[in-house]
């Protein structure tokens, strides 16, 4: 009776933690729906209201009408498929040859990339403008795909991956006569089907979210994507937060449905990126 009650104790307080984990991060969420809903006059009262006093889409309707939240939309899906797209593929490669391929200096090479890490990202903006404009790249799609495509971060998780699997794998695939990019493409990229995805929803929603490098590499409406739109509507002297908060519940809509569906090989690719290689 004293362990059930102990048991039954520790799951109410960890039970507790989790619940009281999830309110906080869900009411950011919940005031953002609600104030999309609100007049900016409501969004604005002090003390607070949390509900709006009619509901309506007018705010929803005014950001469609002032930005061309299509276009903008358009621009994100592009940029972000093909980053994530090239990225993974670039990733994968790179990858799976350091984690299943002997060639020489193998170990610096990979220790020297993971040092990219300690470079912040905010070092690398101004070289990496001065050579897309030397290319003639700027406010253009290349601007803000190709400097994004190599990730060390992928790399390094999907290592991981390819590095737990069983070398029975690769030695039966040589028998068959399998080559090194059949090996990668055919036998042990299915495998790691769980860390893809994982990566996958990672990369999204960083492209997704990205602001600072489509600020700096486009000038023009026509490529803004959704994160440049949405920081128009934050004036220097006051901020429409009503339609901020519209416009934010509009392109958080496909992050949402997209982490829903790849949830669970989310967790486990997750859970299996601790495996030592």
């Amino acid at each position: 009776m004293g362990k059930r009650g102990h048991r039954l104790r520790s799951g109410i307080i960890s039970y507790g933690f989790l619940i009281l984990g999830s309110v906080v991060m869900l009411v950011p969420f919940i005031w953002m729906i609600l104030t999309s809903f609100k007049t900016y006059a409501e969004a604005v009262k002090i003390p607070v209201v949390w509900f709006p006093a009619e509901w309506n889409l007018d705010n929803y309707r005014d950001v469609l009408l002032r930005l061309d939240f299509l276009q903008y939309y358009k621009n994100t899906i592009i940029v972000t498929l093909l980053v994530t797209t090239i990225m993974l593929f670039i990733g994968s490669l790179s990858a799976f040859a350091f984690a299943r391929m002997s060639f020489p200096f193998k170990n610096v090479l990979f220790y020297l990339l993971l040092s990219v890490f300690m470079v912040p990202a905010q070092m690398t903006m101004i070289p990496k403008y001065l050579i897309i404009s030397r290319l003639g790249w700027v406010d253009t799609i290349w601007a803000l795909v190709i400097p994004n495509i190599f990730s060390v971060y992928t790399m390094f998780m999907l290592r991981q991956f390819f590095a737990a699997l069983p070398r029975e794998l690769e030695d039966a695939g040589k028998i068959d006569g399998c080559s090194w990019f059949r090996l990668y493409w055919n036998i042990e990229l299915p495998l790691c089907k769980s860390s893809i995805v994982a990566i996958t929803v990672l990369n999204v929603l960083w492209c997704w979210n990205d602001l600072l490098w489509p600020l700096i590499a486009t000038s023009s409406d026509k490529m803004r994507v959704l994160s440049v739109a949405m920081a128009t509507l934050q004036g220097q002297h006051g901020t429409e937060y009503h339609l901020l908060m519209a416009a934010g519940v509009m392109a958080t809509v496909p992050m949402v449905i997209m982490y829903m569906i790849g949830q669970k090989y989310f967790i486990t690719g997750i859970a299996f990126s601790g495996v030592k290689g």
